[in-house]
């Protein structure tokens, strides 16, 4: 668990790297930026009130005030592990949470309204869903099955991500010009490093070294290599080329969906998971980028439809002779498809609405949008007085007084 905790850590500076290779080549620190802080910014909120918001015993649909500051976090078992080892793994969830959600906005929002998002957000988004899947709320006890974290991770933000991109509204240059990846190669790289950390992301929700975690394990290389598979068919068959990009996102997309089944399906169910994944996903990016939504990553297409298609499937596919827990629909058990349905609905307004409140909520005390002239220069320099490649003559140069 120890090892697990880490590697599921190092996952948000890989989400740095897979985002910042997508961006334009000024706005490269600023995105990368976005998932670091949250390390901080919503790694000590976690300590100090998120984990006992989620996981402290209370009503269905909130933990309560006990745990905050860490109080009554010691070494003591909390199940299989430490109490402090428990917090620690969990709020690595919380982080990356927290940080998937930048991929929606980046290229335009101002990096210190960002801060004050990640960390409320985090407190009065991601806490109370978290309480509600893992930490003996209202879903749980209506037996939602998310092993590691469609809804609770991957669903909830897909629905933030939507909503703040909505009211960020698109870049100044969205649909008017091509807006090209910078570096492919960091976006392999994060993706790489993604899937490294999700082992520890899946294997590590078994909270020991079991039979449970060697599932876990297992299903979280074969789904994504299943999607690779049908993911780069799909590109052959639609353009004759597959893509690096297509590929990066296809890893994440198989990661997603299995995300939720991870410990409740076998492995042939979870390669049939990743390989009809592709799909949905796929065509829902392909039909974003006609639109006049700019989520900017497709966070949506990729862990929104990925975590839905992963979520309902665990409902089909769940298997007891696997899990020791429950069957789904496709052995005999039809209400679990049904209380995964509810799962997803829940997630989705909860998160949405939430998310809303706390964006205008910070909209009243900040200017959310980059100006055009910030978004022209780029916002490594705007926002941080850093650029990610030297310009060498000519470069651009911000005074202490804010001056350009």
């Amino acid at each position: 668990m120890l090892i697990a905790t880490a590697m599921v850590l190092v996952m948000t500076p890989a989400l740095g790297f897979f985002y910042g290779g997508l961006v334009r080549a000024k706005n490269t620190l600023n995105t990368m930026m976005m998932s670091f802080v949250a390390l901080g910014f919503v790694g000590i909120a976690w300590a100090l009130i998120g984990y006992s918001l989620a996981f402290s015993e209370g009503s269905g649909l909130l933990g309560s005030f006990r745990n905050t500051f860490l109080n009554g976090v010691r070494l003591e078992s909390h199940g299989t592990i430490p109490h402090i080892l428990f917090v620690a793994y969990q709020g690595t969830f919380a982080i990356i949470t927290a940080a998937l959600i930048s991929g929606a906005i980046v290229e335009r929002m101002r990096f210190g309204p960002y801060l004050t998002f990640v960390t409320l957000w985090s407190i009065v988004v991601y806490a109370p869903i978290a309480h509600w899947v893992w930490g003996g709320g209202w879903l749980g006890k209506l037996g939602a099955l998310d092993f590691a974290g469609g809804t609770v991770v991957h669903i909830n933000a897909a629905a933030a991500a939507l909503v703040i991109a909505l009211v960020l509204g698109t870049r100044k240059d969205y649909a008017r010009q091509a807006i090209i990846p910078q570096n492919v190669p960091f976006t392999l790289l994060g993706a790489g490093l993604l899937w490294f950390g999700w082992f520890g992301f899946n294997g590590g929700s078994a909270f020991g070294a079991n039979a449970s975690a060697a599932l876990a394990f297992a299903n979280t290389m074969f789904a994504p290599s299943a999607t690779l598979v049908v993911w780069s068919l799909l590109d052959l068959m639609r353009t004759r080329k597959t893509t690096a990009v297509g590929a990066a996102t296809a890893i994440v997309v198989g990661l997603v969906a299995i995300t939720p089944a991870a410990g409740f399906v076998s492995p042939l169910s979870a390669i049939a998971i990743g390989g009809i994944a592709a799909a949905p996903s796929y065509f829902a990016l392909l039909w974003r980028a006609r639109s006049r939504v700019d989520d900017s990553l497709d966070v949506v297409s990729a862990h929104g439809v990925g975590g839905m298609v992963g979520a309902l499937l665990t409902g089909v596919l769940a298997e007891k002779s696997w899990n020791g827990v429950g069957d789904g629909a496709l052995f005999g058990n039809m209400r679990q498809l049904g209380i995964q349905a509810i799962a997803i609905v829940a997630t989705i307004a909860y998160s949405a609405v939430a998310t809303f409140v706390v964006v205008k909520v910070i909209a009243l005390g900040f200017n959310l949008r980059a100006s055009v002239k910030e978004e022209g220069i780029g916002l490594d320099v705007t926002q941080h007085g850093e650029e990610a490649y030297s310009r060498g003559e000519g470069a651009i140069l911000v005074h202490a007084d804010g001056g350009i």
